[in-house]
């Protein structure tokens, strides 16, 4: 960043634009990554809105956007200064989660596939017939609770399908 931006801006704006620096974002995990994000989203939106109502108040008094646009160009420059700061966050965030999103499938994959042969407590429990629900057959399909053919019709859901059925109705018959 040039120097003349970090002229323009205060202590609090030049430290959150500091913490984009390459050195502390490999530092930050995916929450502190997201918690950057929303404060420079905050900031660059604080100062996009602040440049749009002062130049168009400026635009009706002289009647012109070039002076409008010149009037304000210092928060322009604060705004855009935020805008890359948030792209370069933005980016860092997306690879974070892609990462953490891939860890977890992994993670998930080797556990469906200990469980399949059987070498984690679960499986082994679930063989004997203790831990794990099974359905009607034994063969690790839906649990019992999931299986809606056997499971018995309460008052209320009677009358839940009894409501649903009288509020459609018939249609009425076409004129002709």
């Amino acid at each position: 960043m040039k120097n003349a931006i970090w002229g323009m801006l205060n202590e609090t704006e030049k430290a959150l634009l500091r913490e984009v620096e390459p050195k502390r974002l490999n530092k930050l995990d995916e929450d502190g990554l997201a918690e950057l994000h929303d404060r420079i989203r905050r900031a660059r939106r604080k100062y996009t809105k602040l440049y749009r109502r002062r130049a168009s108040e400026q635009v009706d008094k002289d009647a012109s956007r070039k002076k409008a646009h010149q009037q304000h160009a210092r928060t322009v420059t604060k705004a855009e200064a935020f805008e890359d700061a948030l792209a370069i966050v933005s980016d860092k965030l997306a690879r974070a989660a892609r990462d953490s999103a891939e860890e977890l499938k992994q993670e998930r994959l080797e556990a469906a596939r200990s469980w399949k042969s059987g070498s984690s407590d679960q499986g082994k429990k679930g063989k004997k017939g203790k831990g794990k629900v099974r359905g009607k057959k034994g063969k690790g399909g839906k649990p019992a609770h999931q299986n809606t053919k056997g499971k018995a019709k309460t008052p209320v859901s009677r009358k839940s399908v009894a409501s649903q059925r009288s509020s459609k109705g018939r249609k009425p018959a076409a004129r002709g």
